[in-house]
């Protein structure tokens, strides 16, 4: 019996979970398991928690102790997690509305009509779905500055009436005609806005000069050593330089000279034509990224998008894309030299050789964690010295050994495996099919490595790893002793000598997420967390000014957790280490995405993506919605919305 359909973010919940990676790698859990076998945690550590024995030892210590008080790095009052139509915020805080779906990003844009939505209106107006923030200073001023905004994906039955996430794709389908899939195509990319705050209030400035929207058919341009290779060359452009548009932005980051990098991510449900694929002779690497998963119909309407009509198309998505907000003229880069795959995050960071290290996750279960280290440094001095830094490098991926230590093996052709032996030609190709390279030299299997960050005062590197649903009851261990792993985990990585170029690393599991009350569940927070502090399917994170770790989750609902998602605050030193703290909690539906903060602290940013969305047995739609967040009017749908978060009275936010 096929499956029921699902709203098109749970369609990307199952791409993420599905089995893409065959290779014999070792999965983090094999890694985990044996490791602690070797320290025999397993004696008299069993007694308290199977679980606890993954945790860090810090959180172990605290645990056993008979004093667990820490002075926290966090000063809010908790908000109670739950369910409701509403956002919610930590007392003494504002959370306004900053921008959502259908305002004003181009001076000329019309005014959103939700009922008559055309392309035109939609590549000027505010996309969907945002999921990562990050905000550029003008004049180094922290109240007046742009906002980098990803345009993920769309919701179409939030989008439109007539649609009905639970019935079958081809339903679906037929509802979304030319035109609609033409607003669609308008609703990705991403925004630049200008904002400012006067007399406390963050608003957006009209008429910017720095306005842009960037779209799916924006054109852009292809660098890098994979610029110009075969396997990218399409009938609208023969050398393989150029192509329209970017898709499934998630996460991203602001390099330190003011650009942009934004991921492509799930690329593959935008394609179809299963049957042309599995014919065609680049079939392995297309099952290898999971392609067709055809959970849009643009290659109803687009050639483009067809695996049959254009097969090198698909090979153009999957990138980091560097855009400059400074000019809305410039042409956004595709990056090749940091790899295709499914890209959650380019967290970077200025090395203590003066190179750029950028930090990568892989969004798929079984997938892998990068590491990408520039050729040359950063010219602190010239932003313009900096323009084609990411086109020469080395790509690494992650190995997770069981001492608790790891390496980084280069994915670099004509080393190990990677050569002609093995059905590469070049270092082009090693780009466009780096998982295939990644599987050939052991990395490391993990639970859907989502965001990574890295802290720039302890050069400890933290990635969230949101869930594997696919682990057997034959793969319970020590530490992972839950079939189904729902909730998901933190890893905490810390380079060798403080060097983020290093070739090996230490690394420790910061916690296992979940409700700690429930034995079989297995969660390992500290015991000075609170039942509102706890979370699960950590996703996007945040390292603020002070050095602490924000968590953003995504797949906390009514029907798996009893709480909807949120922005989390979580210690990672001390006696504290492993306490969560909920600081705002979405509307029913939602997922929190892309936490920002200014450079004086005083100001988050925070995107809410999809609220309203169908959770477990409810159907929510766009005529009868399970909230109308955030207008709360009969005559709109749920939209999202980018959020700001200041203190009442002023200063910096949890301090």
């Amino acid at each position: 019996m096929a499956k029921p359909d699902q709203p098109r973010s749970l369609d990307f919940e199952d791409l993420e979970d599905a089995a893409a990676n065959s290779s014999s790698n070792p999965t983090i859990g094999d890694v985990i398991a044996e490791r602690l076998s070797r320290r025999d945690l397993m004696q008299g550590m069993l007694a308290t928690t199977a679980m606890t024995a993954a945790v860090s030892p810090a959180v172990l210590l605290a645990a056993c102790s008979e004093d667990t008080s820490s002075t926290p790095n966090f000063n809010f009052p908790e908000v109670s997690a739950g369910v409701s139509e509403r956002h919610y915020v930590a007392d003494g805080y504002n959370a306004d509305v900053l921008i959502r779906w259908g305002d004003k990003v181009d001076k000329d844009a019309p005014e959103f009509d939700v009922k008559a939505q055309t392309a035109e209106a939609q590549a000027k107006q505010f996309g969907y779905n945002s999921d990562f923030i990050g905000f550029v200073p003008l004049d180094g001023n922290a109240r007046h500055g742009l906002l980098c905004i990803n345009h993920e994906y769309t919701n179409d039955e939030l989008m439109f009436p007539g649609i009905n996430p639970k019935e079958k794709k081809s339903k679906r389908f037929a509802e979304m005609t030319a035109d609609r899939v033409a607003v669609e195509m308008m609703a990705h990319g991403g925004s630049v806005i200008e904002v400012k705050r006067d007399s406390g209030k963050w608003s957006v400035v009209p008429d910017s000069i720095f306005a842009r929207r960037i779209t799916a058919a924006t054109e852009m341009e292809i660098t890098g050593p994979a610029a110009g290779h075969d396997k990218l060359k399409s009938s609208y452009d023969p050398e393989g330089r150029k192509v329209y548009g970017m898709l499934n932005n998630c996460a991203g980051a602001i390099t330190p000279w003011g650009t942009w990098l934004t991921c492509e991510e799930n690329f593959n449900g935008y394609f179809w034509n299963k049957k042309a694929a599995n014919a065609s002779p680049h079939a392995v690497a297309l099952k290898r990224y999971g392609a067709p998963a055809e959970r849009y119909n643009w290659g109803q309407y687009h050639d483009r998008f067809d695996i049959k009509k254009e097969p090198n198309e698909i090979n153009r998505f999957g990138w980091v894309v560097e855009i400059d907000p400074m000019d809305p003229d410039s042409k956004p880069k595709k990056r090749t030299a940091m790899g295709r795959f499914k890209h959650e995050g380019a967290a970077n960071l200025i090395n203590k050789d003066g190179r750029l290290v950028v930090y990568q996750g892989d969004d798929q279960r079984f997938d892998y964690i990068y590491r990408f280290v520039t050729k040359d440094k950063v010219d602190r001095a010239s932003r313009e010295a900096n323009k084609d830094l990411l086109d020469e490098g080395t790509l690494y991926v992650a190995r997770f050994n069981p001492d608790g230590s790891g390496i980084w093996l280069p994915l670099v052709f004509g080393t190990g495996p990677l050569t002609e032996a093995s059905g590469f030609t070049d270092q082009g190709d090693v780009l466009i099919n780096v998982r295939i390279a990644a599987d050939l030299l052991g990395a490391t299997k993990m639970d859907r490595p989502e965001d990574v960050e890295a802290n720039p005062q302890t050069g400890k590197v933290y990635c969230m790893l949101t869930k594997n649903k696919k682990r057997t009851e034959v793969a319970v261990d020590a530490a992972n002793p839950r079939a189904e792993n729902a909730f998901g985990h933190i890893i905490e990585m810390t380079p060798d000598g403080g060097d983020h170029a290093a070739p090996t690393f230490r690394w420790e599991v910061l916690v296992k997420c979940g409700d700690p009350s429930v034995a079989e569940v297995g969660a390992t927070f500290n015991p000075a967390t609170s039942t509102s502090g706890w979370f699960a399917n950590p996703d996007n994170c945040m390292i603020d000014n002070e050095g602490r770790l924000w968590i953003a989750t995504d797949g906390n609902s009514a029907a798996t957790t009893g709480r909807t998602d949120g922005l989390w605050a979580l210690e990672t030193e001390g006696q504290a280490r492993g306490t969560g703290r909920l600081f705002f909690r979405c509307p029913v539906g939602a997922e929190l995405c892309g936490p920002c903060v200014t450079p004086d602290s005083e100001t988050f940013f925070v995107a809410v993506q999809h609220p309203g969305q169908t959770d477990g047995d409810s159907v929510s739609t766009f005529d009868s919605p399970s909230t109308r967040w955030p207008d709360f009017k009969w005559s709109m749908p749920p939209r999202p919305a980018i959020v700001v978060i200041t203190k009442r009275r002023g200063g910096k936010i949890a301090v």
